[in-house]
């Protein structure tokens, strides 16, 4: 079975006037998606998500003129093979360039979605796990900068619906963010596990004050304090305090990114997402390495269904799974453009799609609804 054509559709969504939320990368004005489809000759298309990473048209311009001229013609279930040849043409001689990752993993995603459904199986069971339940967290564009009271109710709303962890963020200033934090710690009790996002947003100065109040308040991990090339704060961050975990890794690309972070020693919960790092085959090395070292991996998930869905396939099938990211944002019609991926219990828990492949049906109509819209997703606040 070989692959006949790459395509990559680039989507947008403008949020309503006045209903950003506001975060350490700055304040939404839109979403941005990629959807990756791949075409075979035994007549079987697979479907994938790359991320967008605040440029949706370069990517898309990488996947149709340097990624996909690398691959039609090969076999479409040599998943390694594939991605070998990309880490060869690309990767490897121009360096562990993001642009190309993200466009790798899209197709990486597809190309699964095509196993599975040639296999007949979903893609958990593919990758040798089961169905089972999986805690899951409120996240995506959600629970931003804002007054406690109302954070606190929002956080709250989430709860009522059968969420037991929330992702707060912070990285605004040390006062707000302290307020925030212990304002939600009072209304959900102590029961729920209250996590918490920087966004890059902090200095190891701020980080030396918030920590020790997230260990006060028994926050799960506090996530991407630092750029994600700024091991020397992390390294620094990791000292301060052992009841908090650090978490990162939606920035860091491949394996070989990850082998650096596990060398500095400052990260103690990896967040790989699917369609940055270089896709489900490159997720699954990641999850090996962690799991060597007993480190947890909660993957980090994007704005489609395809994401959410391949997110859940995979935690089903890796051992050192611990959350799904699941997204609550208010807009984000990306989300549920194909169906519901997934529902939460009242335990908490979600489970991954039972159908082959992802177990998502792509009505490709759908797209002409959200065209693409030029210009930056956010404003930055600095």
């Amino acid at each position: 079975m070989k692959i006949t054509r790459i395509t990559a559709v680039p989507l947008s969504y403008r949020l309503p006037e006045g209903k950003t939320v506001m975060m350490g990368i700055g304040s939404t004005l839109k979403r941005d998606a990629i959807v990756v489809r791949v075409e075979t000759s035994e007549g079987i298309t697979g479907y994938g998500e790359s991320h967008p990473g605040r440029s949706p048209g370069a990517i898309v311009s990488l996947i149709h003129n340097t990624l996909a001229p690398l691959l039609v013609g090969m076999d479409a279930t040599d998943v390694v093979g594939l991605w070998q040849r990309v880490h060869r043409m690309q990767l490897s001689s121009h360096g562990l360039g993001a642009g190309a990752a993200l466009a790798h993993s899209g197709i990486d995603m597809a190309l699964w979605d095509i196993r599975g459904k040639a296999a007949g199986m979903p893609l958990y069971e593919l990758m040798g796990g089961a169905r089972k339940r999986i805690p899951a967290y409120a996240g995506g564009i959600a629970l931003g900068y804002q007054p406690p009271e109302s954070l606190a109710e929002e956080a709250q709303g989430y709860v009522a619906r059968g969420y037991r962890a929330v992702k707060l963020r912070i990285g605004d200033s040390v006062e707000n963010d302290i307020a925030r934090v212990r304002r939600v710690r009072e209304t959900l009790g102590d029961g729920i596990d209250i996590l918490t996002d920087a966004n890059t947003a902090y200095t190891i100065a701020q980080v030396r004050r918030v920590l020790p109040v997230l260990a006060d308040i028994q926050a799960g991990w506090l996530e991407e304090p630092f750029a994600c090339n700024d091991f020397a704060s992390y390294r620094q961050a990791a000292a301060i305090t052992p009841l908090v975990p650090i978490a990162a890794g939606e920035n860091h690309y491949t394996r070989f990114e990850f082998a650096q972070m596990l060398e500095a020693g400052a990260v103690q919960v990896w967040q790989p997402d699917l369609s940055k790092t270089g896709g489900v085959t490159e997720g699954m090395r990641i999850a090996a390495m962690a799991s060597a070292f007993r480190i947890p991996v909660h993957v980090h998930c994007s704005a489609t269904g395809l994401n959410h869905a391949a997110c859940l396939h995979f935690l089903a099938a890796t051992e050192n799974a611990g959350y799904f990211e699941a997204c609550v944002s208010a807009f984000n019609p990306f989300r549920d453009m194909f169906g519901t991926i997934f529902e939460v219990g009242s335990d908490g828990c979600v489970e991954p799609p039972s159908g082959p492949g992802l177990g998502v049906e792509v009505d490709e109509d759908i797209f002409k609804r959200y065209p693409i819209i030029d210009g930056p997703g956010y404003v930055v606040k600095f």
